[in-house]
Order: structure tokens, then sequence, then C-alpha cells
């Protein structure tokens, strides 16, 4: 059976710009900030990078902002997205972009945002350059 896809306009983040959101020191956090409040929301993070995202806040940037990020979750300033049909579009991607290689994380967050839109919050350029040239994509900031 064929998923139905949702058609908001909604932001999925990509771990490198809840990084950068996070870290005020990071030089990327002025550009990222300023496109994540352009936007009224919501914005998804799939719950398959969230170890990821966490690891990385709690060994930069400390357990006080790792405490942050668990609190815009909480609060549903950002809303976790899981849908394990999902999972056969990451087996595409990740194999129809190896020689990227565009990975498990990556490929999550493509598809999630393909389910809702299109749009990407991401400083990861390489990679999803590639992927956005096929016109499912709208990734933010700018370049």
């Amino acid at each position: 059976m064929a998923r139905a896809r949702v058609v908001r306009r909604v932001i999925t983040l990509d771990t490198s710009a809840i990084v950068a959101l996070a870290n005020r020191d990071d030089p990327d956090h002025a550009p990222t900030l300023t496109a994540f409040e352009a936007d009224p929301g919501p914005y998804l993070v799939p719950c398959e990078i969230m170890a990821e995202v966490a690891y990385l806040i709690e060994r930069r940037l400390g357990a006080h902002v790792l405490d942050a990020f668990l609190t815009n979750l909480e609060s549903g300033e950002l809303s976790p997205q899981h849908d394990p049909e999902r999972l056969t579009r990451v087996r595409e991607l990740a194999e129809r972009y190896s020689d990227l290689p565009l990975g498990f994380s990556d490929a999550v967050v493509v598809a999630c945002a393909e389910d809702h839109g299109g749009r990407v919050l991401t400083l990861d350029r390489r990679d999803f350059d590639v992927v956005a040239r096929e016109g499912r994509l709208e990734l933010l900031p700018p370049p």
C-alpha cells in the first residue's frame, strides 16, 4: 500500500543545524538562527538522529545545553518525528547516494523532509546539495 504524503511546508532539522542553533559561538549560529526564526514552525527532528544530536551537544556544549535541547523537545518547540515506513525510502536514498556517502542520518532527514514539504535546515551542504538537485528539497539557510 502506497503512503500518502503530507504536504505541509514545515522545516526538518538536520544534526548540523541543531548543534549550530545550540552553540552561540558557532560561526553558523546567526544565519541558522535567522532561518529558524523566519518560519513559525513546526520544526521536525527525526527520532533516528536524536542520539547523534544529543551526543554531539553533550560532548561539545555540556549537559546544560543538552537539557535545553530536551526541554525544547518536551515542550513541543521541536517535534520528534518517527515513521517506520520511512525506512524503505531511507534505504533507497542511502543506496542511491552511497558514493557521497549520504549515510543513515542524512537519508533519514531527507526522507522526513520529503514527507513534510521538502524544507531542510542544514549546514551540511555537500551531501544535501546533490539530493536537492532533484528538486524535492529546499535547503535553508540559503547559501
